[in-house]
């Protein structure tokens, strides 16, 4: 009896191994419903989010854009700046070298002017006396 137990028990396990095999070969395309219903709120879920990064990359590109062209626009302000800097310093050296220029040349001629100038002297003048009538 042990052996008619033992074969009919081998006879299950091969059979079971025989329809896993077939299963497997097969390929078993069930799936329960709730796993469905998981699997399209992921593939949903996906799509969204791959939505949204590409909003965000075309963001991030034209604000890589902008922020290019500012700097660019940045570093032209910036060199027009040091140009206008370098001509007010120039003008001002000139204006200061003018200043300079203008008080040597009137220094010496009101020093000039009180050296070769003789100190008036008035006529004097008689007066007639008045007669009274």
């Amino acid at each position: 009896m042990r052996s008619g137990k033992r074969q009919s028990a081998m006879r299950v396990l091969g059979m079971a191994l025989g329809l896993g095999c077939l299963l497997s070969a097969a390929g078993c395309d069930y799936w329960p419903p709730a796993l469905q219903a998981q699997i399209e709120q992921l593939r949903s879920e996906t799509e969204t989010l791959n939505m949204e990064k590409t909003q965000l990359q075309s963001q991030v590109n034209d604000l890589s854009k902008a922020r290019h062209d500012l700097q660019i626009q940045f570093d032209e302000l910036s060199r027009v700046n040091r140009e206008k800097t370098e001509i007010i310093a120039s003008l001002q050296r000139r204006l200061d070298a003018s200043h300079v220029k203008g008080s040597k040349a009137l220094a010496p001629s009101k020093a000039a002017a009180k050296s070769t100038a003789k100190p008036s002297v008035k006529p004097q003048v008689k007066k007639k006396p008045t007669v009274k009538r």
